[in-house]
């Protein structure tokens, strides 16, 4: 999925939200309960107004009007139940939890309308996400595919890490890339680059061309909008072909990271003689693109990644040992990764994950030769 493995908070949610209705609920059964059991000198009567207090957290403006009148309603039990009622202090607890659930009401009708603004938020953030990141299949041409993406931003479903994997006539396409920075301004380079890279992915006779429409499409949207924060950041972009019909996997990078590739049993990273420049830098030196081709077979794996995963580092300073662990992951299913890398990840680096997280495992199964 494009947003990362990041667990099934569905359940945690669900479990927290329910304890939180019945809250309120269990505050009155416990009040009425301490209270009807202890001498008329001990009172806990007070305690009831915690609970539409309580309630304007998860109940709607009717659930928590509805709780205040069962305190108020409970109150009236408690002065019965005594020996000797006091009017003016059952009068005074009364018009305290008549206010108290006027303003729990009032909070609730707030939280309400804030939860329904984020879910549609959240709804067309959804949308954004499926357009500009869209999912990869599982399976293209003779390729698996696996998908690790986490955006450091809290709640943010896309960063600045980017993208896409196609099939063209001839061969399978895939590019994966970081834009400089963070926030919006990264999310509009990125789509920028992937609509670049979908316009010309098909007929484009190389990467080396591929790679020019990249820089080419990302100055042209900076002539149209020269106050854009697109037109001012570089992305450091790696393209890789997979040409139907051979064994073989070729590769230009832009200033990238070198992918890891594991192919007969060793795993090591794929060498660049002569990267290009990242994209938006290409016009301060002469761009000669130069394209690196690898044996790439049956049984083999590649990994893409951006420097999210390369420089996590721990409490020392120690940059994550990305080489060592996908050796030792060699023997473990391809389906597996995604997730190893995020926990191990998320475990090793000193805060968490403070940059966003893109890793793209292709597999070439045994069977499909």
């Amino acid at each position: 999925m494009p947003d990362g493995h990041r667990g099934r908070p569905g359940t945690a949610t669900r479990t927290q939200f329910n304890i939180g209705r019945a809250l309120p609920l269990l505050v009155l059964a416990l009040t009425l309960l301490a209270d009807l059991l202890t001498p008329d000198q001990e009172r806990f009567d007070r305690l009831l107004v915690a609970a539409p207090a309580l309630a304007a957290v998860t109940w709607s403006v009717r659930g928590t009007i509805g709780i205040g009148l069962l305190a108020m309603a409970a109150r009236v039990l408690l002065t019965l139940n005594r020996s000797e009622p006091h009017a003016s202090a059952f009068l005074e607890s009364e018009i305290v939890i008549a206010t108290v659930t006027a303003a729990a009401a009032w909070v609730s009708r707030v939280r309400t309308r804030y939860e329904q603004d984020l879910r549609e938020l959240t709804a067309v953030a959804e949308v954004v996400q499926r357009v500009v990141l869209r999912p990869l299949p599982a399976r293209l041409g003779r390729f698996d595919l696996h998908l690790l993406y986490v955006a450091a931003a809290a709640k943010a479903r896309i960063g600045g890490d980017f993208y896409e994997a196609v099939r063209v006539p001839g061969a399978v396409r895939i590019m994966l890339g970081d834009v400089q920075g963070k926030g919006l301004g990264a999310v509009e380079t990125a789509s920028v680059l992937l609509g670049s890279f979908r316009a010309a992915v098909n007929d484009a006779p190389g990467l080396a061309a591929l790679a020019d429409r990249l820089e080419e499409g990302l100055a042209r949207y900076g002539a149209w909008d020269p106050d854009s924060d697109a037109a001012e950041r570089f992305a450091t972009v790696v393209l890789v072909e997979l040409p139907d019909g051979e064994d073989v996997a070729r590769f230009l990078s832009c200033g990238h990271p070198a992918p890891l590739l594991q192919h007969d049993g060793e795993v090591g990273p794929v060498h660049f003689a002569d990267p290009s420049l990242p994209v938006n830098l290409a016009g301060l030196a002469d761009s000669r693109h130069r394209i690196e081709q690898v044996p790439f077979g049956p049984g083999d794996r590649l990994l893409l990644y951006t420097d999210g995963v390369s420089e996590t580092r721990d409490r020392a300073g120690t940059f994550y040992p990305l080489e060592p662990r996908l050796r030792g992951w060699a023997q473990r299913p391809a389906e597996e990764l995604p997730t190893l890398l995020h926990k191990d990840l998320a475990d090793y680096g000193a805060g968490g994950l403070d940059d966003d997280v893109a890793a793209l495992l292709v597999v070439f199964p045994p069977e499909a030769h």
